[in-house]
């Protein structure tokens, strides 16, 4: 379990790994002079590690940013469906380990969220702060209704049916109310889906079995850190509501919507929902920002910033 590969270009340095046999690649951007712990940024099942390039700009000043895909995603190797959250929670806390990050502020955004939460109730030493995006507390009805649908287009080879159904799937209707670049997003989604390598197929049909064969969430106890919960206002595969639901469970735990967002708040509003995970996790106030709706708290036990 040993680190097979290093590519290192200026302060960006990729390393390929090894874990229980399955190879992986994480993407780390160091910052000399941190103002908080690294951030670790898990990301929805259709990213990988390259896909929070974008919000570099406003977090990588802070901190050290990693991004990572982990086995049966992006690039790296190809992961049976009967591996499962635990497995890919371990997975998380094995890189840690060897890139020599005892301590991380978490975000963990739609799938990346399942992930990341059963990573911080089993290595709940190794969480500084947790922020997730998209989130609840069970899978919803309407992935569970659509992954028959999508895995039956995606076997017969329908990639375009296929993607307009996951297009369907993670955008709001527009008429549920504005969403910023709704149209370039739903664009940018549908190329991405149809554009997916045979590999990327194969993973993708993966992914949902095994969410469906294990489910998401398990009962165990979430650390007691700081927590902010996050989605957009129009979000209608991880409502509001279930996003509020889950952070009842958290101690301490913040909640909030942005404005003129949905399920995709993180590419359609990039800057903010940056300046939001920014501001949490070096103890700024998020409390008033032109581009949220009033933050909650949902679970009243308080927890201490930590030092």
């Amino acid at each position: 379990m040993r680190t097979a590969v290093t590519a290192v270009q200026d302060s960006v340095e990729e390393r390929v790994l090894t874990f229980e046999g399955f190879a992986y690649t994480c993407r780390i951007v160091h910052q000399d002079v941190p103002q908080t712990a690294p951030l670790l940024l898990l990301g929805g099942s259709s990213q990988n590690r390259y896909s929070w390039q974008g919000h570099e700009r406003w977090l990588a000043p802070l901190c050290t940013m990693i991004t990572v895909d982990l086995p049966g995603y992006g690039s790296s190797d190809f992961l049976p469906a009967h591996y499962d959250i635990d497995f890919l929670a371990d997975a998380v806390q094995h890189m840690l380990t060897e890139v020599d990050m005892p301590e991380v502020n978490l975000f963990g955004g739609c799938f990346g969220e399942v992930v990341g939460l059963r990573f911080a109730q089993r290595h709940p030493e190794s969480v500084r702060r947790i922020v997730f995006a998209g989130a609840a507390g069970r899978l919803p009805d309407l992935y569970t209704d659509a992954v028959p649908r999508l895995s039956d287009a995606l076997g017969r080879n329908d990639i375009a049916g296929a993607a307009d159904g996951l297009v369907r799937l993670f955008m709001s209707n527009p008429e549920a109310g504005r969403v910023r670049r709704h149209a370039a997003v739903a664009r940018l989604l549908q190329r991405q889906f149809t554009t997916q390598t045979p590999d990327e197929i194969r993973k993708a049909v993966e992914h949902n079995t095994r969410l469906v064969t294990h489910g998401c969430y398990a009962p165990l106890p979430v650390p007691r850190v700081p927590t902010l919960m996050f989605t957009g206002e129009y979000d209608t595969l991880c409502t509001p509501q279930m996003g509020r639901e889950l952070a009842a469970t958290i101690p301490g735990a913040r909640f909030t919507t942005v404005t003129e967002a949905d399920h995709l708040v993180t590419v359609e509003r990039r800057e903010e929902s940056a300046d939001l995970i920014a501001r949490f996790c070096t103890d700024r106030p998020i409390d008033g920002l032109p581009y949220c709706n009033a933050v909650e708290s949902p679970c009243a036990e308080p927890v201490a910033v930590p030092a």
